[in-house]
């Protein structure tokens, strides 16, 4: 179990687009989500020589339609040639996208998380050796009836840093399935609201992706058309 507390999300973070491929795997639901993505994933801050640490998340995930739980599989790895050195993962949701839980991760304050997220956790990775990967369960809710969002940043361990950014990327789908058990969602994918009206909902773009923050003060803009700046309080050292 974690002792962090759950820390101020510091750094620019931006989204954009990226390559890689990684396998998931996850106990429920595995044979729904494909193989792993870094789809809207990219480098931002440099890193240091020989270390490269990407993200993934499943290509589709499958929403209970009566209780709206989901599961989502989020990947790190150092595709670098070095250890990585101390990292953490952040796991932040937003519009109808919520995180939930995630076991070994602690939960971002409401204050901290960035205008639009409703949710987020800080998961604290430690040292990656080159080539090595870990996974977390994220327990999710997704309201069909809105677009959701998902992003993953990968920080050192203070903060003051981001090497990576995947998202915020969409999860949804362009045909929902009200009356079957699930809805399977698609990464990458802007959701079609099933309920009446949803045509008229505002979708997520530009205007969503620039996230002022409000009790740190900083001025945040956007980069390129799908950018994001985020910053925040510098977190507070733990002890030992």
């Amino acid at each position: 179990m974690s002792s962090l507390r759950a820390t101020t999300v510091v750094g620019p973070l931006v989204a954009a687009s990226f390559s890689a491929v990684l396998i998931l795997s996850f106990p429920a639901g595995a044979d729904d989500q494909g193989p792993g993505s870094s789809k809207g994933g990219k480098p931002v801050d440099e890193a240091p020589a020989g270390v490269r640490t990407t993200t993934t998340l499943p290509q589709r995930i499958s929403v209970d339609n009566s209780s709206g739980k989901t599961s989502i599989t989020a990947t790190v790895k150092n595709e670098g040639t070095k250890e990585s050195g101390g990292i953490r993962l952040l796991v932040v949701g937003f519009d109808g996208l919520t995180v939930k839980s995630i076991q070994g991760c602690d939960a971002i304050a409401k204050k901290d998380l960035p205008e639009g997220s409703n949710s987020g956790f800080s998961c604290p990775v430690g040292n990656l050796a080159a080539g090595a990967s870990k996974s977390y369960s994220v327990d999710a809710t997704f309201d069909l009836s809105k677009t959701g969002k998902i992003c993953l940043p990968v920080q050192t361990g203070d903060g003051k840093k981001t090497f990576w950014q995947q998202g915020p990327v969409p999860f949804g789908t362009t045909n929902p399935s009200p009356n079957a058990p699930a809805t399977p969602l698609l990464l990458g994918t802007d959701n079609k609201p099933v309920a009446p009206g949803g045509d008229e909902l505002p979708r997520t773009g530009v205007g969503r992706d620039v996230l002022p923050l409000g009790a740190a003060g900083a001025a945040l803009l956007a980069a390129g058309a799908a950018g994001l700046w985020w910053s925040g309080r510098r977190p507070q050292r733990q002890a030992g």
